[in-house]
Protein backbone atom coordinates (compact mmCIF):
# COMPACT_ATOMS: atom_id res chain seq x y z
CA UNK A 1 0.00 0.00 0.00
CA UNK A 2 1.19 3.45 -0.86
CA UNK A 3 0.99 6.37 1.57
CA UNK A 4 0.93 9.92 0.32
CA UNK A 5 2.39 13.02 1.93
CA UNK A 6 -0.90 13.75 3.75
CA UNK A 7 -0.89 10.22 5.23
CA UNK A 8 2.68 10.78 6.43
CA UNK A 9 1.76 14.09 8.04
CA UNK A 10 -1.31 12.48 9.59
CA UNK A 11 0.79 9.66 11.06
CA UNK A 12 3.22 12.19 12.48
CA UNK A 13 0.43 14.21 14.10
CA UNK A 14 -1.40 11.29 15.68
CA UNK A 15 1.76 9.83 17.19
CA UNK A 16 3.28 13.00 18.59
CA UNK A 17 0.79 15.88 18.76
CA UNK A 18 -2.63 14.32 19.12
CA UNK A 19 -4.96 17.17 20.10
CA UNK A 20 -6.82 16.75 23.38
CA UNK A 21 -9.99 18.58 22.33
CA UNK A 22 -13.64 17.68 21.89
CA UNK A 23 -13.23 16.94 18.14
CA UNK A 24 -9.59 15.85 17.71
CA UNK A 25 -10.03 14.50 14.17
CA UNK A 26 -11.60 17.76 13.07
CA UNK A 27 -8.62 19.62 14.57
CA UNK A 28 -6.18 17.28 12.79
CA UNK A 29 -8.09 17.82 9.55
CA UNK A 30 -7.76 21.59 9.94
CA UNK A 31 -4.01 21.25 10.46
CA UNK A 32 -3.75 19.09 7.33
CA UNK A 33 -6.21 21.05 5.21
CA UNK A 34 -8.63 18.13 4.87
CA UNK A 35 -12.03 17.29 6.36
CA UNK A 36 -12.65 15.43 9.60
CA UNK A 37 -14.28 12.66 7.54
CA UNK A 38 -11.18 12.38 5.34
CA UNK A 39 -9.00 12.05 8.47
CA UNK A 40 -11.21 9.24 9.77
CA UNK A 41 -11.22 7.47 6.40
CA UNK A 42 -7.45 7.71 6.12
CA UNK A 43 -6.97 6.35 9.66
CA UNK A 44 -9.36 3.49 8.91
CA UNK A 45 -7.47 2.63 5.70
CA UNK A 46 -4.13 2.78 7.51
CA UNK A 47 -5.49 0.45 10.21
CA UNK A 48 -6.95 -2.00 7.68
CA UNK A 49 -3.62 -2.24 5.87
CA UNK A 50 -1.67 -2.74 9.11
CA UNK A 51 0.29 0.52 8.97
CA UNK A 52 -1.48 1.56 12.18
CA UNK A 53 -1.72 -1.32 14.64
CA UNK A 54 -3.16 0.60 17.57
CA UNK A 55 -4.52 4.06 18.18
CA UNK A 56 -4.92 5.01 21.81
CA UNK A 57 -3.54 6.98 24.69
CA UNK A 58 -0.47 6.20 26.75
CA UNK A 59 -0.79 6.68 30.48
CA UNK A 60 1.59 6.28 33.39
CA UNK A 61 -0.37 3.49 35.05
CA UNK A 62 1.49 3.94 38.35
CA UNK A 63 0.24 7.53 38.63
CA UNK A 64 -3.36 6.31 38.47
CA UNK A 65 -2.79 3.58 41.04
CA UNK A 66 -2.08 0.57 38.82
CA UNK A 67 0.78 -1.86 38.87
CA UNK A 68 2.11 -3.97 36.05
CA UNK A 69 4.09 -7.06 35.35
CA UNK A 70 5.69 -8.92 32.48
CA UNK A 71 4.79 -12.60 32.26
CA UNK A 72 6.18 -15.55 30.35
CA UNK A 73 4.27 -18.75 29.76
CA UNK A 74 5.25 -22.14 28.34
CA UNK A 75 2.64 -22.96 25.72
CA UNK A 76 2.62 -26.09 23.54
CA UNK A 77 2.67 -25.12 19.86
CA UNK A 78 -0.76 -26.68 19.27
CA UNK A 79 -2.33 -24.55 22.05
CA UNK A 80 -0.97 -21.12 21.09
CA UNK A 81 -4.18 -19.76 19.53
CA UNK A 82 -6.41 -21.10 22.33
CA UNK A 83 -4.16 -19.72 25.08
CA UNK A 84 -3.70 -16.36 23.33
CA UNK A 85 -7.49 -15.99 23.11
CA UNK A 86 -7.85 -16.66 26.85
CA UNK A 87 -5.08 -14.23 27.80
CA UNK A 88 -6.28 -11.52 25.42
CA UNK A 89 -9.73 -11.73 27.01
CA UNK A 90 -8.45 -9.86 30.07
CA UNK A 91 -8.75 -6.07 29.79
CA UNK A 92 -5.45 -5.52 31.63
CA UNK A 93 -3.40 -7.31 28.97
CA UNK A 94 -1.55 -4.64 27.01
CA UNK A 95 0.80 -6.78 24.90
CA UNK A 96 0.94 -10.47 24.02
CA UNK A 97 3.59 -11.87 21.73
CA UNK A 98 5.48 -15.04 20.89
CA UNK A 99 9.19 -15.56 21.38
CA UNK A 100 11.53 -18.29 20.24
CA UNK A 101 12.19 -19.64 23.73
CA UNK A 102 11.06 -22.40 26.06
CA UNK A 103 8.80 -19.74 27.60
CA UNK A 104 7.31 -18.80 24.27
CA UNK A 105 4.32 -16.56 25.10
CA UNK A 106 5.07 -13.25 26.77
CA UNK A 107 2.48 -10.71 27.87
CA UNK A 108 2.16 -7.63 30.03
CA UNK A 109 -0.60 -7.17 32.57
CA UNK A 110 -1.83 -4.04 34.36
CA UNK A 111 -4.12 -4.23 37.39
CA UNK A 112 -5.10 -2.13 40.43
CA UNK A 113 -2.93 -4.21 42.79
CA UNK A 114 -0.44 -7.06 43.04
CA UNK A 115 -3.20 -9.15 44.59
CA UNK A 116 -5.36 -8.55 41.51
CA UNK A 117 -2.46 -9.51 39.25
CA UNK A 118 -1.94 -12.74 41.21
CA UNK A 119 -5.65 -13.51 40.97
CA UNK A 120 -5.66 -13.01 37.20
CA UNK A 121 -2.53 -15.12 36.76
CA UNK A 122 -4.10 -17.93 38.81
CA UNK A 123 -7.23 -17.70 36.61
CA UNK A 124 -5.07 -17.88 33.49
CA UNK A 125 -3.34 -21.00 34.82
CA UNK A 126 -6.70 -22.56 35.64
CA UNK A 127 -8.35 -21.67 32.29
CA UNK A 128 -5.37 -22.72 30.17
CA UNK A 129 -4.35 -25.75 32.20
CA UNK A 130 -0.75 -24.49 32.04
CA UNK A 131 1.35 -24.00 35.16
CA UNK A 132 4.76 -22.88 33.87
CA UNK A 133 4.13 -19.16 34.13
CA UNK A 134 6.73 -16.62 35.20
CA UNK A 135 5.63 -13.38 36.87
CA UNK A 136 8.38 -10.80 36.31
CA UNK A 137 7.34 -7.50 37.95
CA UNK A 138 9.35 -4.43 37.00
CA UNK A 139 12.12 -3.39 39.32
CA UNK A 140 13.04 -0.26 37.36
CA UNK A 141 10.82 1.46 34.80
CA UNK A 142 12.26 2.59 31.48
CA UNK A 143 10.04 4.24 28.90
CA UNK A 144 11.36 4.72 25.42
CA UNK A 145 9.27 7.08 23.36
CA UNK A 146 9.68 6.58 19.67
CA UNK A 147 8.22 8.89 17.05
CA UNK A 148 8.66 8.11 13.39
CA UNK A 149 9.05 11.21 11.24
CA UNK A 150 7.62 10.06 7.94
CA UNK A 151 7.53 13.38 6.17
CA UNK A 152 10.95 12.73 4.58
CA UNK A 153 10.28 9.06 3.72
CA UNK A 154 9.68 8.18 0.08
CA UNK A 155 7.47 5.30 -1.01
CA UNK A 156 9.27 2.23 -2.29
CA UNK A 157 6.73 1.67 -5.06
Amino acid sequence: MSVDQTDKQLLHLIQSNFPVVQRPFEEIGQQLGISEQDVLQRISRLQQTGIIRRLGGLFDSRKIGYTGTLCALQVPEADIDRVAQIINGYPGITHNYLRNHRYNMWFTLLAPSEQHINSILNEIKQKTGLVNLLNLPAVDIFKVRVNFNLSEVRNAD
